[in-house]
């Protein structure tokens, strides 16, 4: 089962997923898609992973998150648009080859039996990127939004807090 996440910058996503996942089980996993690309975010994600308590199994994989030992577990995988970003890197910024990956990645996590909450964002709402690649990054962003929120079982936006259920 696929509980898709999706909202803006601090609109609650992953707090909402984590609480989510807490009801469900008792020992949920966490899956970082990040790459620590600065010292900040490292702290970034220092804190996160103090913030989360001893009951999570922690696993951090840039692509591929079907290989990860998930099946039958409760996992919050946050979130799409880091995911994406390793992707699109590995393909050249190359939009099409990057969707099919992607899309290839939901499909045989979709196959596997457990429920996973995907966190993402929502990143087309704002201002139109400078650069013809961020232009291009905002365009994957949102089909990849789009598959997994088709794919979902359920799919909640996220808005100052509060959850509105999509499906």
């Amino acid at each position: 089962m696929i509980v898709y996440v999706s909202g803006g910058v601090r609109s609650g996503k992953s707090r909402y997923a984590q609480e989510r996942a807490r009801q469900l089980s008792d020992v949920p996993v966490y899956v970082a898609t990040a790459r620590i690309w600065d010292d900040e975010f490292g702290r970034r994600v220092d804190r996160h992973r103090a913030e989360r308590g001893p009951e999570w199994t922690t696993y951090e994989r840039e692509s591929d998150l079907a290989v990860l030992p998930v099946t039958n577990r409760v996992a919050v995988i946050d979130c799409v648009t880091l995911w994406l970003t390793n992707l699109f890197m590995a393909h050249d910024s190359d939009v099409a080859r990057t969707l099919t990956a992607f899309r290839a990645e939901v499909d045989a996590l979709a196959a596997l039996p457990g429920t996973f909450l995907i966190i993402s964002n929502e990143i087309g709402m704002g201002l139109h990127a400078d650069t013809e690649l961020g232009r291009a990054f905002t365009d994957l962003q949102g089909w990849a939004n789009q598959y997994v929120a088709a794919t979902a079982n359920e799919a909640v936006f996220m808005v100052s807090g509060l959850p509105i259920r999509l499906k």
